[in-house]
């Protein structure tokens, strides 16, 4: 299957800045492959949708941008930094620019909100421990949460409450990039529509880039500015969720226009 629908940037003064960049990507696991000579642009402040099927690769891409699934091939570039020819200490410059929300959370059961946030705070700095609690309590306050669940563990949240922990440990550095995996899976409708706003307000008042990693349709039509589709290994489109409900590509009609999608519905309430 080819890349049917990939908008691109124009060229000139006016291209829009890419701060990552994927170029004929291959990942694959034994004798399967996963990935096959994928390409993708992520745009500095834009919220990018990254769909596909059950198993199709969707977290393998975000794992193999961020280092924690080796490549076979192919480049990545984040900042304008070749991650697969970076030094440690040219990695580790830019893997403090981003935070990552990983599916369920994965906070570490066995240490606090408190010290979940300030996690990535002591791999990366050295700073007093009186700044590191402010900052826990600022973080809280900016994903929605009060101060005095900094001293819970994770066993005590609920569902919804463990994502915005686990999305403040993700802005605890201050990040320019968010990669958020299934981020509302698990989440009731409500608990997803208000993780969806909260997401948007985010990106809005802090300038994120955010990758998001997602099967929700709800959120791709309300929060993100472009999608992109992987099926059959490879990135068969991108654009907005507009160019998405025109096309007549077999997988993205049934997705974004199948029985379950929203204009599905609305045909069969017709």
């Amino acid at each position: 299957m080819t890349d049917v629908l990939t908008e691109r940037p124009a060229s000139g003064p006016t291209q829009k800045d890419a701060v990552i960049k994927v170029r004929d990507v291959v990942v694959g696991f034994r004798d399967t492959i996963i990935l096959d000579h994928v390409d993708l642009d992520v745009y500095r402040g834009e919220i990018l949708g990254f769909v596909g099927g059950s198993g199709a690769g969707k977290s393998v891409l975000m794992r193999t941008i961020i280092g924690l699934l080796p490549r076979r091939e192919g480049t990545i570039e984040v900042f304008g930094t070749d991650m697969t020819r970076a030094n440690e200490e040219e990695r580790a410059a830019v893997e403090r620019r981003w935070g990552v929300l990983f599916q369920q959370g994965a906070l570490f059961s066995s240490l606090t909100v408190r010290e979940n946030i300030q996690f990535p705070i002591r791999e990366h700095l050295k700073i007093p421990q009186r700044l590191m609690d402010e900052i826990t309590v600022a973080k809280l306050e900016l994903v929605g949460l009060h101060a005095d669940v900094r001293d819970k563990f994770p066993s005590e949240l609920s569902g919804g409450m463990t994502k915005r922990v686990a999305l403040a440990r993700a802005l605890a550095l201050d990040p320019e990039i968010v990669f958020l995996d299934e981020p509302t899976s698990g989440l009731d409708p409500i608990g997803a529509g208000e993780f969806d706003n909260l997401i948007a307000t985010l990106q809005k008042t802090l300038g994120l880039t955010v990758y998001m990693v997602t099967h929700d349709l709800d959120s791709l039509h309300t929060v993100c500015d472009r999608i992109a589709v992987l099926a059959d290994h490879k990135i068969i489109a991108t654009g907005t969720m507009e160019t998405m409900l025109k096309s007549e590509h077999p997988w993205l009609k049934a997705y974004f226009r199948g029985k379950r999608s929203r204009a599905g519905l609305q045909m069969q309430n017709a």
